[in-house]
């Protein structure tokens, strides 16, 4: 008898353990492919863009790192809500989740005013901090102004996105960023070199472009609240009489304070090593840019899967399922790993070709070609150390994340790159081996964190 109990046992964990890995996949996927699309319509800019030359590149690459500091409140505030959100479906409580969001829209447009005008006004200033040469400085300007001009479309369009994913809904923001991308391709073809009686507006077409993808999106994303299923939903407010409360504002702000701080620290860390890399040359830091573009590739896949983490485990512990958010956990970082282990075996083999892609001479694609052997390493670690720490946040973790963010990304990864590439001597690949050494430290800390069960206690 204890025999055949054992084996009932064993086949209801199987069956378990099946319905989990069915679940987890059906949030993930759509998560990660939005990622993907993301960061593949990244890429696909960059080589739009790169026609005209490797100032070009250089140019736009030199915006990125303030304007995700311009967007660091934003950031914040979209994981508040994510977390927030998927607590609240796990718990029932779904005129809080409402209030939250409608509280957090509330804030954003009025946040992204002020971010807005202040990087517009001084665009030119910041750029030109972050490391601008007179090849890339005009064009740059240009680009951020742009950019940060139309920057409401964005912050609009994530921050349902990131309501309707902690609610379990990861489709929504797959099918908005989908067609917003294909929507920047199309204009960026039109605008950059000048098509079908289309002006060849260069850098500045780009940036056109890629504000008219996020109109779109944000008009999508606005659409998907009143969807009749949705567990946030403008006929929902208007039923129950949902408003913005100092309550709401209030958990957003004990959850996203931490974030915030996590993202300005994050920022300061990616912007010294960005001014060390421009400071390398223009046709170095255009490499390290198409890099930096394939990085973004290899982290889209563990943000997909990141997504799901937040939400899972959210909705999980809002249920007072502790174990359950254990093991979701678990499987997401078991796919994690066995997309990093594929995606390291194309940057291994595929390195030359990739960089043939944007450049035409030898010396630079033979520098990329050297960084691709250096991501084989870099994949493996970053996607596992940011599926940890979407578990964590998820939980509600994020002192923890921040910590382990500060340390791996604004003092290790600053260090050790000025170390290998001005110390040392090794140039833009010394800074890929300060990528390396922060990627070991936020591996480390945040696959601790998650082994040692203390995030599950956390309450939001």
């Amino acid at each position: 008898m204890k025999m055949e109990s054992d084996q009932e046992k064993k086949i209801e964990t199987q069956s378990e353990n099946k319905f989990l890995v069915k679940d987890a996949f059906r949030m993930a996927w759509p998560a990660v492919l939005e990622s993907f699309f993301v960061a593949f319509v990244g890429m696909v800019d960059s080589m739009m863009v790169s026609a005209l030359g490797a100032y070009a590149v250089a140019a736009v690459g030199l915006t990125v790192q303030p304007k995700f500091i311009g967007l660091a409140v934003f950031i914040a505030v979209n994981m508040a809500v994510s977390a927030l959100t998927a607590r609240r479906k796990g718990e029932s409580n779904r005129k809080s989740a409402n209030e939250i969001l409608a509280t957090a829209i509330l804030f954003v447009i009025l946040a992204c005013v002020v971010v807005s005008i202040i990087c517009v006004v001084f665009a030119s200033p910041i750029i030109r901090l972050v490391g601008s040469e007179a090849d890339t400085h005009d064009s740059a300007v240009a680009y951020f102004r742009i950019i940060m001009g139309g920057i409401i479309f964005t912050v609009i369009s994530l921050v349902i996105n990131a309501a309707q994913r902690g609610s379990g809904n990861t489709q929504i923001a797959m099918r908005t960023n989908l067609v917003s991308n294909i929507i920047n391709v199309i204009f960026n073809y039109l605008l950059i070199g000048g098509h079908f009686g289309f002006p060849a507006w260069g850098v500045e077409g780009a940036a056109i472009a890629t504000v008219l993808g996020s109109m779109v999106a944000c008009g999508m994303s606005i659409h998907s609240l009143f969807g009749k299923d949705s567990f946030v939903q403008i006929q929902y407010w208007l039923a129950e009489k949902i408003r913005t409360s100092w309550v709401s504002g209030k958990q957003i702000f004990k959850f996203a304070y931490n974030v915030f701080i996590e993202q300005l620290l994050v920022r300061v860390g990616f912007l010294t090593v960005t001014m060390m890399t421009a400071k390398l040359g223009t046709n170095a830091f255009a490499v390290h840019q198409v890099g930096m573009n394939v990085m973004g590739l290899s982290f889209a896949f563990g943000d997909g899967m990141q997504v799901a983490a937040v939400s899972l485990i959210g909705q999980s512990l809002g249920r007072d399922k502790p174990e359950l958010a254990r093991k979701y956990g678990s499987i997401c970082q078991r796919m994690g790993t066995v997309i990093s282990i594929v995606l390291s075996l194309l940057y291994l083999v595929g390195g030359k070709w990739f960089f043939g892609l944007y450049f035409q001479e030898q010396e630079l694609i033979a520098l990329g070609v050297q960084i691709m052997r250096l991501m084989v390493f870099i994949v493996l670690l970053q996607i596992a150390q940011v599926i940890y720490m979407g578990c964590l946040r998820g939980a509600g973790d994020v002192r923890f994340t921040t910590i382990a963010s500060m340390l791996g990304v604004t003092i290790v990864r600053p260090l050790s790159s000025w170390i290998f590439a001005y110390g040392i001597g090794m140039g833009i690949i010394g800074i890929w081996i300060g990528v390396i050494c922060d990627q070991i430290v936020r591996f480390s800390l945040t696959a601790w964190r998650f082994k040692s069960g203390k995030w599950a206690k956390v309450k939001i």
